[in-house]
């Protein structure tokens, strides 16, 4: 049975989507990017705070649902241990923070890479 937070995700606070986005990842093994036609991943710039990260979602629906007024993005899948071997690595070396699970009301809870490395082996730990 499906939770009020299972079936709305989106109307939770930027911590609880983190929360939420962890379980739904550590379960299921991928997490969802954007990409477009020419399969280049979406990345978005933080005016405010003059710094670029890449959007993750736990699930397509979601990160579809973020992108549902753009035709030419899609969502994407990453299998998890891709995402700890090679992506981390590159956003690293780009200086590419993580926003996770961002909402159309613009929150989002941001982390670099590697702090996100790490909460996914601390809970893959617990497990």
């Amino acid at each position: 049975m499906t939770t009020d937070n299972d079936a709305n995700p989106t109307s939770l606070a930027s911590e609880e989507r983190y929360d939420f986005f962890l379980d739904h990842v550590l379960e299921e093994k991928e997490l969802w990017i954007l990409v477009n036609e020419n399969n280049e991943f979406l990345k978005i710039y933080a005016e405010d705070e003059e710094f670029e990260y890449l959007p993750v979602w736990p699930t397509s629906e979601l990160a579809q649902d973020y992108a549902s007024e753009d035709s030419s993005i899609s969502a994407m899948g990453i299998l998890l241990v891709e995402f700890l071997k090679k992506w981390v690595i590159g956003l690293t070396k780009d200086q590419l923070e993580v926003g996770v699970f961002p909402t159309a009301d613009g929150s989002v809870w941001m982390l670099s890479a590697e702090e996100l490395k790490n909460d996914i082996q601390t809970e893959l730990s617990n497990i």
